[in-house]
């Protein structure tokens, strides 16, 4: 067995440990210690988690309420405890918490406060899933002040490397007058034939500033 709990460092205890650094941080012991001694690891719980986890090598996650009820050392209460932790772990990890993009205002909270408000032009691209949801960023090109060069070459790229289902953009207006220029216009229309022509169809392009937004798809021009 390690050290006794008392002989170790403060921070070195895995309750402090675990909140000066991160769960991560733990051993297997030190985490089934806690849950065993209900946030307070002790020798006693140190010394049931290293017996326990020397009995299951190949991990406790899989096993029945039942079969863990009989377990020295746990008994029912600390069963239902370790059942409903794996069970509450298996559901968190279950779900998708990437951030949809199915209107502007979404497409706004993904865009930086750096390239709103930057003195140079950027011009990003949002790859999405075929549920909307974000699966890459990606800054196409920096500009000067007053133009950001794009080609559907370094746009689509990226998503054809990432399977992307549809792609939203954006670029900035240092001038923080988001009404679209030729060039915008222009730059949109080739996208979205390129996007045609590749099944990864351009849903929106968003011109930003610090104080406004302008969207193509909304106001009718996509």
């Amino acid at each position: 067995m390690d050290s006794l709990i008392n002989d170790l460092h403060p921070q070195d205890r895995p309750k402090e440990k675990l909140a000066r650094l991160s769960p991560e941080a733990l051993s297997d012991k030190e985490l089934l210690a806690l849950i065993l001694g209900k946030g307070h690891a002790t020798d006693k719980t140190m010394g049931q988690a290293e017996k326990i986890l020397s009995s299951f090598p190949a991990g406790l996650k899989s096993l029945s309420f039942e079969t863990l009820r009989r377990v020295k050392g746990l008994g029912a209460n600390g069963a239902a405890t370790l059942a409903a932790a794996y069970e509450l772990a298996k559901r968190d990890n279950s779900k998708d918490y990437r951030p949809v993009l199915d209107s502007p205002s979404r497409v706004m909270e993904q865009i930086p406060v750096e390239v709103r408000n930057g003195r140079k032009e950027h011009f990003v691209a949002m790859y999405l899933n075929a549920r909307s949801q974000l699966i890459k960023y990606e800054t196409v090109s920096i500009g000067t002040l007053s133009a950001s060069l794009v080609h559907p070459r370094e746009v689509f790229g990226p998503g054809i490397a990432h399977s992307a289902a549809a792609l939203v953009v954006a670029h900035n207006h240092p001038s923080g007058d988001t009404h679209p220029s030729a060039e915008d216009r222009d730059a949109t229309r080739r996208l979205t034939r390129s996007g045609e022509l590749l099944g990864i169809p351009l849903l929106d392009h968003l011109i930003v500033s610090d104080r406004s937004v302008f969207s193509f798809k909304e106001s009718g021009l996509l």
